[in-house]
């Protein structure tokens, strides 16, 4: 992937300077941002939509937050990406930079397989900075038309490959998320959860394709069980898909119970060598 220079305005000079991370004190222990990408499954040539959230933001609030999200573009293409909730602080109106560069922005690139994701306000005033948790944003985009059932593109959340500044020559290697005090840079630690996009089955319709693969990530690992188990206690939240319900019906097929995740616990802890 080339480096760009991603030029902004003004208003992200706050969130160019959390590039320069090293140079700055580390936040206080334990007070550590959570950047999480979903999952979907969609047919090929089919649209799908994945959220990305941010979690555990400190009480002291996010003045900017930028980072990329890499994809496979030979399954999928991006078509754009939306402002999610979390970013309704109300900045937009207050904030008078907002006219140069809209406080959320992103920058997609398709051809390479990234887009950029920028957060950010000129405002001190912490209440319209982003708090708590909630969706940042959604990525909309399409599976490709030749995409072969089972292939996945994986949603990596990661730095931006660009400058620290402007001519620097030094590449920026933070996922950066702060705010400014006093004039110096308050920069979070970042823990992060990729997402992915699979392909549906198409033709295969609801048959299993892989007993026990919960998630349809290929594979059959601790992560089904906890699929199994979201699902069971959220299904709007975390329902698995049509193929992830054929495959994770591994105890008895009548439906999908606690008894399947334990099966798949019981494989993974290598007790049984089949689900």
């Amino acid at each position: 992937m080339k480096t760009k220079k991603i030029v902004i305005g003004t208003m992200a000079a706050a969130m160019l300077s959390l590039s320069v991370c090293s140079l700055i004190p580390a936040a206080a222990a334990g007070e550590t941002v959570q950047i999480t990408a979903g999952t979907a499954t969609a047919k090929a040539g089919e649209q799908f939509e994945v959220e990305v959230s941010l979690a555990d933001i400190p009480a002291a609030g996010a003045q900017a937050c930028n980072f990329s999200i890499e994809f496979d573009n030979s399954v999928i293409t991006i078509d754009e990406i939306t402002a999610g909730p979390l970013t309704e602080t109300g900045t937009g109106a207050a904030d008078p930079s907002a006219s140069m560069l809209p406080n959320f922005n992103s920058f997609l690139e398709n051809a390479e397989g990234f887009v950029s994701v920028m957060w950010s306000t000129s405002l001190d005033d912490a209440s319209y900075w982003l708090k708590g948790e909630g969706v940042l944003c959604t990525v909309k985009g399409t599976v490709a038309a030749d995409a072969k059932a089972g292939a996945k593109s994986e949603l990596k959340i990661a730095p931006v490959k660009r400058m620290t500044t402007t001519d620097s020559g030094v590449i920026n290697k933070e996922i950066n998320c702060g705010y400014l005090k006093d004039g110096e840079m308050v920069a979070y630690k970042v823990a992060t959860t990729n997402g992915s996009v699979t392909v549906d089955g198409g033709s295969q319709g609801t048959g299993v394709t892989l007993r026990g693969d919960a998630n349809c990530d290929g594979q059959v690992t601790i992560a089904d069980s906890t699929a199994i188990l979201q699902h069971l206690g959220n299904q709007d939240k975390y329902g698995l898909s049509e193929q992830g319900l054929a495959n994770a019906d591994v105890a008895d097929p009548t439906g999908i119970t606690t008894e399947d995740a334990m099966r798949i616990q019981m494989l993974d802890a290598k007790l049984i060598d089949k689900v």
